[in-house]
């Protein structure tokens, strides 16, 4: 009796054996690549599994998006600016059978692309371009990127530049150019200011001169303005056209 149901244990053990090998289930977002004696028979899920023990072996592969942070990488900029930048890269994969086939670890040679790449495209733009272009250097980024990782099966959907570490000497400078640029600016504004005001006092010295009587509207209502400050002495101005007939009499 001792013997048989030893034999009834292991028979038991083998069969849950059997079947926790052969039984397999898969999420939705998850997909699994089968070999049978090391050959791909397909790509299965979600849902129940079922393998042949021993004979199949199955490699699972999740199809969420993966947000991944490429390590700050030591860039010389076109100008020669050696700047310490990072960045992160969103990718999800599509076909599972060449994620798993076609390179050995999708998550390595992805993040390896992402890096050399990082420092390859920054290393041709200039520092400006670098800190005001981000658009347009993060779209370069992901075509390059997804262009290299698409034999893998992945789908490089974004890339962001996300630091840009600038040595302490360059960030002076910025802050000195920056300075004088907006004292640039100020200058320009008020020599345009300026120069509407000048233009302004032609054009009314013009009307003034083509209408006399519109210089006498002027001191009436520059008299109305110092009375009403309350001053105890008015200084009222007389054009000096009134006294030209008696000059020429003289």
């Amino acid at each position: 009796m001792g013997i048989i149901s030893a034999y009834g244990v292991a028979i038991v053990v083998l069969v849950l054996f059997i079947f926790a090998n052969a039984v397999r289930i898969l999420r939705e977002y998850e997909r699994g690549v089968v070999f049978r004696l090391g050959r791909v028979i397909g790509v299965k899920g979600p849902g129940l599994i079922l393998l042949i023990p021993i004979v199949d072996k199955m490699v699972k592969v999740s199809l969420r998006t993966i947000t991944m942070d490429v390590p700050p990488q030591d860039v010389i900029t076109k100008d020669n600016v050696t700047v310490k930048v990072n960045a992160v890269i969103y990718f999800a994969v599509l076909d599972a059978k060449k994620a798993v086939i076609n390179v050995e670890d999708f998550l390595y040679a992805t993040s390896q692309i992402a890096q050399t790449t990082l420092r390859s495209v920054l290393g041709e733009v200039e520092l400006d371009d670098l800190l005001s272009e981000r658009e347009s250097i993060n779209q370069k980024l992901q075509q390059i990127i997804d262009d290299q990782t698409e034999p893998w099966g992945i789908k490089v959907s974004v890339v962001e530049v996300k630091n840009v570490d600038l040595p302490e000497t360059m960030m002076r400078a910025i802050a000195r150019q920056a300075e004088a640029e907006r004292e640039r600016r100020a200058k320009v504004i008020h020599a345009d200011g300026e120069f509407q005001a000048s233009q302004r006092l032609s054009d009314a010295a013009h009307i003034i001169d083509a209408q006399p009587g519109t210089l006498q509207l002027r001191y009436l209502q520059t008299l109305t303005e110092i009375s009403s400050e309350r001053n105890s002495t008015i200084i009222f101005p007389i054009p000096i056209e009134m006294f030209t007939s008696l000059i020429k009499s003289k």
